[in-house]
């Protein structure tokens, strides 16, 4: 198989894929370093197909789903806090796309997140807790956004509601898109 066959190949493995494929899995199955699998997920990208790298592996968003709301909310936690945050919007419906802080030196630093259920969270705070390292959230003090993705404007309002109360929820940087 050569370089564009296996790159149509690893589109068509994402594409066909409901869940996340790590690089690990895809170097395997395709027999080929980890190293030539991020590039190869580069030229697709560069070649016009979205694809997400997040902390359970690469892949591409369902666009035939039903369209859904889009907010960013603004909160700030230590440490601590990040697991009742990602439980709070999760057990209200929502789906966590991304996570966002202002660096002063570098800008925005966005990392797509997509937890969509309480076994995606576990995992997240298990990676956390094993490799050790720290969250985004340490250069801001705390502070930062995430993109949720919603079904309805009812369903905002509670997990607006739920962070408020846990005082999590920075109200004056809510906005929705």
């Amino acid at each position: 198989m050569n370089t564009e066959e296996r790159r149509e190949k690893v589109l068509q493995r994402l594409v066909a894929s409901r869940i996340p494929v790590t690089g690990t899995a895809l170097s395997k199955e395709f027999n080929v370093s980890r190293q030539i699998i991020v590039g190869d997920i580069g030229i697709i990208r560069a070649m016009g197909t979205q694809v997400y790298a997040t902390p359970r592996g690469y892949v591409i968003p369902d666009h035939g789903e039903t369209k859904k709301l889009i907010a960013m909310i603004a909160c700030r936690h230590d440490n601590n806090g990040l697991a009742r945050e990602l439980e709070i919007i999760i057990d209200n419906g929502g789906k966590i796309c991304d996570v966002c802080v202002e660096h002063p030196l570098y800008g925005e630093i966005r990392v797509d997140l997509l937890l969509s259920t309480r076994k995606d969270v576990a995992n997240f705070l298990k990676k956390v807790k094993d490799c050790a390292a720290n969250l985004l959230l340490i250069v801001t003090g705390g502070v930062h956004l995430h993109t949720i993705e919603v079904p309805d404007e009812e369903t905002l309002q509670a997990i607006k509601q739920d962070l408020r109360s846990e005082g999590i929820l920075i109200e004056e940087a809510n906005e929705q898109r």
